[in-house]
């Protein structure tokens, strides 16, 4: 009999920290014995779940009109060049390469792409002659390198990470407006509706907006220690990046226009973090039907006195049909005690576990236990295609309804900056009245970063033109002076 296993058994509310680093080990998501700071390898039960994640975004994005590309991962130097603020903004954290096998120093330094617009927007130049090539909505499924300075931590902050980026053009700035309207609508479709992962999208302050940009929005999602994690964002770039790098098109009267931009970044490897995060619990992972790597475990119940040949050839007899039917599915046969197995399965988020013994064989039943609320129940053998088909959408809409009930529940607000230190202590969000989103709010931002470590995450976007209120008479929590915005504070990774 194999070593048994007690199982997963951490209190992630009380120690998240703890839970997320054991669980990354536990339940095999990464190696990070990789000898190279930030750099993990993913192994199958986290690759599998993420390649799910990219085909869900890839699709959404395909629907919406983009087209895939791919671009080389070396970006030299002098592209970077041409837009300053980007330059300023990355360079301190790009990874150069500057030599080419033992002797053949380059003249030029190379980047390892830590965003795509200098490598990409150089060849747009070229692509784009006239108002018939636009739009152009490209985006590429890839790897970005960052020379992350802080604690690294798998999926959450690695100096490697897997990402989807999406660059487009367009002839108006209206356009481009209603492009990242769809951003934001494409991450609550895959995010929020078939992931279950409760997000706000904010407007973000000039001084945290992407560099070269003109307007910044990023959805934020709350770990369950209550500080934001920042997943998909989107940006208004307007005509900066065009200027810098010709983006030129020829208009109907043949007159020759700028042309404006937006991008569109889906962290896959760090929406990851979120999603085991925000929806695993004191057991382990749970997982959303079809995002699990293995959905369906058949655990065979073995008599040691009893012949267990025709046992174990339904398990795998109905492990042939689930598969038949797309399910990926797994038959636990080791010599581990059935409690053993179905920690093991539990911590790694399988959503259905299925039980046969020698009661169920002769019934012609199967025992079937959810690991999203933990029931049991015992069904007909031939039912069995009707249940699935019915407890994937239960599945999901369970997971979503408890973080949905959780994320809302930790929105706060304060009216003075004494009030603001409580209302962190909490976690969350905290709304408070706010001077100025523009540079000369900053003032106040590193106030409250200075006595709380904590930022201002921006205005609780609800559409263009559109924000909250601020009551009359209010004053900024930073500086006193009159309030013209109502943003949100809250302490971050």
């Amino acid at each position: 009999m194999a070593e048994e296993d007690k199982g997963f058994n951490i209190d992630k509310e009380k120690n998240f920290s703890e839970w997320f680093t054991e669980i990354v080990s536990y339940a095999e998501l990464a190696d990070q014995r990789y000898r190279l700071k930030g750099f993990i390898v993913h192994m199958p039960n986290a690759a599998i779940t993420e390649k799910r994640m990219y085909a869900d975004m890839e699709s959404s994005l395909e629907t919406h009109g983009h087209k895939p590309a791919r671009f080389p991962s070396l970006i030299p130097e002098h592209y970077f060049a041409k837009e300053a603020e980007h330059i300023e903004n990355f360079a301190p954290n790009v990874f150069w390469v500057t030599k080419g096998g033992t002797d053949d120093e380059f003249e030029e330094k190379l980047a390892m792409r830590p965003t795509s617009e200098t490598a990409m927007y150089d060849t747009y130049s070229q692509w784009i002659r006239s108002h018939r090539d636009l739009p152009l909505k490209i985006y590429q499924s890839c790897q970005v390198w960052r020379y992350e300075t802080k604690h690294t931590r798998p999926f959450l902050r690695d100096r490697e990470f897997h990402w989807i980026e999406a660059h487009d053009v367009f002839a108006t700035a209206e356009e481009a407006w209603n492009q990242v309207k769809e951003d934001m609508e494409m991450t609550y479709d895959v995010l929020r509706d078939k992931w279950g992962l409760p997000i706000i999208f904010f407007h973000r302050p000039d001084w945290d907006k992407f560099a070269g940009g003109q307007h910044s929005f990023a959805a934020d999602a709350l770990m369950p220690d209550k500080k934001v994690l920042q997943l998909p964002s989107t940006h208004f770039y307007g005509q900066n990046f065009a200027k810098s790098y010709n983006i030129k098109f020829l208009d109907e009267n043949e007159k020759e226009k700028y042309a404006f931009q937006t991008t569109f970044g889906p962290a896959i490897s760090r929406i990851y973090a979120a999603l085991i995060s925000v929806h695993g619990d004191n057991k382990g992972l749970r997982l959303p039907f079809g995002l699990a790597p293995t959905q369906v475990v058949i655990v065979p119940i073995l008599k040691a006195d009893a012949d267990s040949t025709t046992l174990l050839q339904e398990c795998y007899d109905l492990q042939t049909q689930l598969r038949e039917l797309d399910y990926r599915t797994e038959v636990d046969d080791s010599d581990k005690r059935p409690g053993s197995k179905y920690y093991y399965w539990e911590a790694r988020g399988t959503p259905l576990r299925i039980e046969i013994g020698s009661k169920e064989l002769e019934k012609h039943e199967l025992t079937i236990a959810r690991r999203d609320n933990g029931k049991k129940e015992t069904i007909k053998q031939k039912d069995l295609e009707t249940y699935i088909e019915k407890a994937v959408p239960e599945i999901l809409k369970t997971l979503k309804d408890q973080t949905m009930k959780w994320f809302e529940g930790n929105t706060h607000e304060a009216t003075d900056f004494e009030e603001l230190g409580k209302q962190l202590e909490k976690g969350g969000f905290v709304k408070v009245n706010f001077c100025s989103r523009e540079k000369d709010g900053l003032k106040c931002a590193d106030k409250i970063g200075e006595a709380y470590h904590a930022e201002v995450r921006g205005t609780k976007f609800i559409e263009f033109g559109k924000e909250e209120r601020v009551a009359n008479g209010a004053k900024c929590i930073g500086c006193g002076k009159e309030a013209k915005h109502v943003m949100y504070v809250a302490k971050a990774y």
